[in-house]
């Protein structure tokens, strides 16, 4: 016996070293680790990391197109006289005199160009392209806020699941032990004839079905430690959590949120899409309308085509240092006006078809709305009927306790069965584990409240 009891004491010992060493990992800790770590969070940062740099860009869209061009090439030269510029003025054709005759006279020639384009007034189009960009931006922005909300109440939900599980595992280990105990006491009744050999089966099945659920329950704890480490963005662990959220209630269950409901996240998310689709209706409705630029060129052009070849058809020369040095220069500057008069009846109904998008994501905010407003009056009723099931926990422990003490003891002695002592064991069994599921749904309750509500700090500065 003083053995047994050595050894006994030696393991909780060593258990209680080893707990001691192992660091707990807190609530605060496991968000943080997540908002840290997340893969979806990563990618709706760099998602939003993307729009700002598009932004940026669509701001340079406005400035003028500036072009430097040269070439230097070999071909004949027959043309006609006169300036020419193609709209924007990046084609730019000067020539000398015609010949009467076809020549085919060849030599190296050169141009160099440099030319400007500026769409200077579209009916304030680029203006209006940097607006929607823009609400790209404050789109990506509130859902990569609402992803982070989102997931710090994932986490949340996930370590609370994982601490009850871990407490129903321990439950069913203590059942274990009873139903150890249980045997231990039906094979020395058996033996010494005091009970029929029927029970010492019965204390068998017991144990053996206390075996089979512990192994289900630590099965079922692993399980949810992957999900906590997914998201922790760690490899999987035995987590040693805060027993807070099983032991005791919240600071203050009846916390108001900071904010409005009409600030949560995800209706922040759904307004900016509202927002996104509007401006996208406006920018559309600008390609109804003409766009004026300003274009200027100058170049500079060399030929081995001397200037009386009008007139000697054989002044020429075929040398590359001949065509490759300018020796004239033009210019050209203009105004342009170019209007699609067709494209107004395109862009009704592109901008229609927009508007409906927007009405459509207008619906789906309606809706959104009801539901978190919905979710808020519930999340009173959760947190009040977990409450009740809380404060009848302790006293349903405390009789399957008192009962399953005296069932044990009278069936030592001879003065119950079984049966009646099993049902005791099953009946202390269900108490415990209701008692571990109550007081972590009081969290779970107002952890719901927070998600509702759209302020986590509802729940998690409430411990």
């Amino acid at each position: 016996m003083s053995k047994r009891l050595f050894l006994s004491l030696t393991g909780i010992f060593i258990l209680v070293n080893v707990q001691a060493q192992q660091k707990v990992l807190g609530m605060k800790e496991a968000v943080q680790l997540a908002l840290n770590n997340y893969g979806e969070i990563k990618a709706k940062a760099n998602q939003l990391n993307s729009s700002k740099a598009s932004l940026t860009e669509t701001k340079t869209e406005y400035l003028p197109d500036l072009n430097l061009s040269a070439q230097q090439v070999y071909g004949t030269a027959s043309g006609i006289d006169g300036p020419i510029s193609a709209y924007g003025g990046l084609a730019v054709a000067s020539s000398g005199p015609a010949l009467p005759n076809q020549n085919w006279a060849a030599s190296f020639g050169s141009l160099y160009v440099t030319n400007i384009n500026w769409n200077f007034f579209a009916f304030g189009r680029a203006r209006e392209k940097v607006a929607v960009q823009r609400n790209v931006v404050t789109l990506d922005e509130s859902d990569l806020a609402q992803e982070q909300f989102e997931d710090e109440v994932k986490v949340a939900a996930s370590y609370l699941t994982l601490l009850v599980d871990q407490q129903l595992s321990k439950a069913e280990q203590d059942n274990l032990n009873r139903s150890l105990d249980l045997q231990r006491v039906v094979i020395a009744r058996v033996k010494n004839g005091l009970n029929p050999g029927v029970d010492s089966s019965l204390a068998n099945a017991e144990v053996s079905n206390a075996k089979i659920a512990l192994t289900n329950a630590q099965q079922v704890v692993a399980d949810q430690a992957n999900a906590l480490a997914v998201y922790l963005g760690i490899p999987p662990a035995d987590f040693l959590l805060d027993s807070t959220f099983v032991k005791k209630t919240p600071n203050n269950i009846l916390i108001d949120p900071a904010t409005a409901i009409e600030e949560h996240p995800l209706l922040k998310y759904y307004r900016n899409r509202i927002g996104v689709s509007d401006e996208q209706a406006r920018y559309l409705s600008t390609f109804s309308y003409p766009t004026f630029s300003l274009f200027g060129a100058y170049q500079g052009r060399g030929s081995g085509i001397k200037s009386d070849i009008a007139t000697n058809e054989n002044d020429y020369s075929s040398s590359y240092g001949a065509g490759a040095d300018p020796t004239r220069y033009n210019y050209l500057i203009g105004v342009g006006f170019i209007w699609d008069i067709t494209n107004p009846f395109r862009v009704h109904y592109q901008v229609k078809a927009q508007k409906f998008t927007s009405d459509q994501y207008r619906n789906e905010y309606d809706l959104e709305d009801q539901q978190i407003h919905d979710q808020a009056l519930l999340a009173i009723t959760k947190i009040n009927n977990a409450l009740k099931n809380n404060a009848e926990a302790p006293i349903e422990v405390k009789a399957a306790s008192d009962a399953y003490n005296q069932k044990f003891a009278l069936y030592k002695n001879g003065l119950a069965n079984i049966v009646d002592f099993t049902d005791a064991l099953y009946t202390l069994n269900r108490a415990e584990v209701d008692q571990d599921i109550t007081a972590n749904n009081v969290w779970q309750a107002l952890l719901y409240k927070a998600a509702a509500t759209g302020d986590f700090g509802v729940f998690i500065n409430n411990f």
